[in-house]
């Protein structure tokens, strides 16, 4: 069986870095008697202390593009941390549970609206001052970092700052920047960088891992631009292909204003139905549990009385539910932003002559048409357009509107 890392595709030298660090971490359990020396850092009385700059440390970020593997990279930290051996060996029990989520001393948070709200925050640090249960270390692993409201971090960095003997944090965001993640909390932090896997790497992972034939592989790899789980999707179903051949017919799609705005709501469209389609089955089934608690279909005295009760709880998980849905939408409506920025980015590269390999390598004579037509400034200035939508929507703006702009710019030129 192969280790907790092995999913962590060419991050060879942030790998070595965990496994130094759980190593250390190891270590300092294996002690009789820890003495800390500075913040996240541990001495064992008698013994060296562990290396500031390569050992083990309270609090992590994980830093790197989409689909670099964030989230794999501090899960798989999470079971080497709790693995009995201190390896990550993938076998033992403590490996075991926290990679497929159920360890009682690791807690996952993943934002299902727009935000990590302080309420949600709070309720975690307190939780995770406990001892931990099985002895080793008590884990909370928070995705997207960069969408903690400034309440929800301000209570994270007061538990950073003061930690549990035994807690360790584990930061997933796209950058150290302001933006992302605030100066003090990252001042706390080591940070763990990942890359872009390449093509090759993804595409070897596809075929050793789920059964992916070599050619379907390598062009699902390249479609996706190192975005392991996207690769996956293009590799496996059918309708994911299906929608990037949607997206990418919209640059031939573009013959007036009419046209643009109707491929803009085309592309909005089909990133509702996208959003809707994911989380469906999830909101049925919450709703469902939450009214079987709530005594729904009940026949007993005061059971219509408590339903009536129930209103409020019931608008609250609607709240919540149409946070996620717009989440998966903006997530969606992204995925098509980064399909539609790859084919200006093969345009672009072929008005310039530029030996490197199309992204989509399917649509190479349609860019190879349109570098003919704009030349690399034309090219350029569509390929921000695209990437200007995208840094609209993420700053909130109302995606049809983003949409519609970038559509007319395409246009135009």
């Amino acid at each position: 069986m192969p280790d907790v890392f092995a999913d962590l595709v060419g991050q060879d030298e942030a790998v070595a870095t965990l496994r130094h660090a759980a190593a250390a971490a190891a270590a300092v359990l294996r002690a009789a008697h820890p003495v800390a020396v500075g913040p996240g850092q541990a001495r064992v009385e008698g013994q060296p202390g562990v290396d500031p700059v390569a050992g083990m440390t309270h609090a992590w970020i994980f830093t790197g593009p989409p689909g670099s593997g964030r989230s794999v990279a501090a899960r798989a930290f999470a079971a080497a941390l709790q693995c009995a051996y201190g390896t990550g060996c993938g076998e033992c029990p403590g490996c075991h549970t926290t990679m497929t989520g159920t360890h009682a001393d690791v807690r996952l948070v993943m934002p299902e609206g727009l935000s990590i709200g302080v309420g949600e925050m709070r309720a975690l640090v307190l939780r995770a001052a406990s001892t931990p249960s099985g002895g080793r270390w008590q884990i909370v692993i928070i995705e997207d970092a960069d969408r903690l409201t400034e309440a929800a971090g301000n209570a994270l960095l007061k538990a950073i700052e003061e930690p549990p003997p035994r807690t360790v944090f584990l930061l997933c965001a796209p950058s150290t920047h302001p933006d992302d993640v605030s100066v003090t909390i990252r001042s706390r932090c080591r940070v763990v960088p990942l890359r872009q896997p390449p093509a090759a790497a993804v595409a070897e992972v596809l075929v050793r891992r789920d059964g992916i034939a070599p050619d379907v592989a390598q062009w699902a790899a390249a479609a996706a631009q190192g975005h392991v789980g996207r690769a996956r999707r293009l590799a496996r179903d059918p309708e994911a292909r299906q929608r990037r051949d949607a997206v990418l017919a919209v640059p031939r799609r573009l013959t007036g204003v009419g046209a643009a705005l109707d491929a803009a709501s085309a592309l909005i469209e089909a990133a509702e139905a996208e959003a809707e389609a994911s989380v469906a089955e999830a909101d049925a089934a919450e709703r469902a549990a939450l009214q079987t608690a709530l005594g729904a279909g009940g026949t007993g005295r005061g059971a219509a009385g408590a339903m009536r009760g129930a209103a409020g709880q019931l608008k609250d998980l609607e709240k919540r539910q149409k946070s996620r849905a717009t989440r998966a939408q903006r997530d969606a409506l992204d995925r098509a932003l980064v399909d539609l920025a790859g084919f200006y980015r093969d345009a672009l590269t072929m008005a310039l002559r530029a030996p490197v390999a199309p992204v989509h390598t399917d649509t190479a004579a349609m860019a190879e048409a349109g570098a003919q037509k704009w030349d690399a400034e034309g090219a350029l200035r569509r390929l921000e357009a695209v990437l200007e939508c995208r840094a609209a929507i993420e700053a909130n703006v109302k995606p049809r509107i983003a949409v519609e702009a970038m559509m007319l710019t395409l246009w135009k030129g």
